[in-house]
């Protein structure tokens, strides 16, 4: 649907109140000049007739009365008044003509200036929306450093500048304390877990612990590590969420051939041949987080396949990044809520001990954090293919 910006509504509001105002002025001059131009019957003779029930004079001298069908009347007038009437009349309609013609002229000039002159004015007095318009793109979740800092009147525009300005200061030091808040929880969780994993290990490796304690201190080291992981990607969520403190030039082709050998033994016991047609593909962001999407991408592709599946992974201009897979079929509808915290492709959300829950979501939250978007589709064959598109 076509809509029209604020500034153009404006220009055409001003310009069509002008307009209005100058066709009622046109029309009030035109009544007044009409009424006051003279008229062709103030040139037919006030003597050309003497009628029936008009006013006599006193001092008139009667003759002998006759009949009143002989009284003498002039019914028309004379040669000389009908001249003087035609020039009048041609006179009048010229004079009104050539004043009707002037004022459209003159109503459409000046209704043209009104427009470009309104045009001007409303982009003046939205200046200083545009300002904040473009300061509010320019911000990011890790960058609230800018400020409007309008200067003007004290008016509704500058109100509105100054609250803008008060939100950004609220909003900075509250993602300034969530940033504290998350490097401290992640080292006042990380090392209570680390203090229970050694125990455990140090406690399975007694030689006389029996087969209870033995299986019992693994089943705890599995819940350790999947508490671990969990944490991990919480941390990772939350920090990606939070945008980019710092960005860098990234090789994408170079973060996808790292994380294929990383992922190697993990393949090779899933019985998972893994394929790559990688371009070189530049982006700029933080290369520890996009090595963290590239992971979670062909971890996920590895683990959610089948026996002597495949995996394939394509850098191109469009996406950037393509993970496609193997595996069992996956409802299309459901493919949208993979990328939610702690939602997984088997029906069991807790049984998995290997997974946490936030593979994909973390993946689109990356992708977002470097203005990019993260797509996914059922394959017609099983498995799932996801997208990653990032500007370059």
């Amino acid at each position: 649907m076509f809509r029209l910006s604020v500034r153009t509504r404006l220009t055409a509001l001003y310009g069509g109140f002008f307009l209005l105002a100058g066709i009622v002025l046109t029309v009030v001059t035109y009544i007044v000049v009409s009424n006051e131009l003279p008229g062709p019957a103030q040139y037919l003779g006030d003597g050309a007739s003497v009628r029936l029930g008009q006013a006599i004079p006193a001092d008139t001298q009667w003759a002998p009365a006759e009949p009143a069908s002989t009284i003498p009347m002039r019914t028309s007038p004379s040669p000389v008044e009908q001249v003087a009437s035609a020039v009048v009349t041609d006179y009048r309609s010229s004079t009104m003509s050539t004043l009707l013609v002037a004022s459209a002229i003159a109503l459409v000039i000046t209704a043209a200036l009104a427009v470009l002159f309104g045009w001007f004015m409303a982009g003046r007095a939205l200046r200083p929306l545009h300002t904040i318009t473009s300061t509010a793109r320019r911000l990011e979740a890790g960058k609230l450093d800018q400020r409007i800092n309008l200067d003007g009147p004290s008016d509704e525009l500058k109100e509105l500048a100054d609250t803008f300005d008060s939100m950004l200061d609220r909003l900075a030091g509250s993602f300034d304390s969530q940033k504290r808040f998350v490097a401290n929880a992640s080292h006042e969780l990380r090392t209570p877990l680390a203090v229970q994993r050694t125990l455990i290990e140090v406690a399975l490796e007694n030689p006389e612990a029996g087969p209870v304690l033995t299986k019992l201190g693994a089943h705890l080291l599995q819940t350790n590590e999947r508490s671990e992981r969990l944490i991990e990607g919480l941390l990772i969520l939350a920090r990606s969420d939070r945008g980019l403190s710092a960005r860098t030039p990234v090789r994408l082709d170079k973060v996808v051939r790292s994380v294929v050998k990383l992922t190697a033994a993990q393949a090779k016991e899933a019985g998972v041949t893994v394929e790559t047609r990688l371009r070189a593909r530049t982006v700029v962001g933080d290369a520890v987080l996009l090595e963290r999407l590239v992971l979670n991408l062909v971890s996920n592709a590895i683990s959610y396949n089948v026996p002597d599946g495949w995996v394939s992974i394509v850098i191109g201009a469009t996406p950037a990044l393509s993970v496609r897979n193997s595996g069992p079929n996956v409802d299309g509808g459901a493919v949208a809520g993979l990328f939610e915290p702690f939602r997984r492709g088997k029906p069991d959300r807790t049984g998995a001990a290997d997974h946490s829950g936030l593979g994909l979501s973390i993946v689109r939250s990356v992708a977002r954090a470097h203005g990019g978007e993260v797509s996914g589709r059922a394959n017609p064959n099983g498995g799932l293919t996801v997208e990653v598109r990032l500007p370059a």
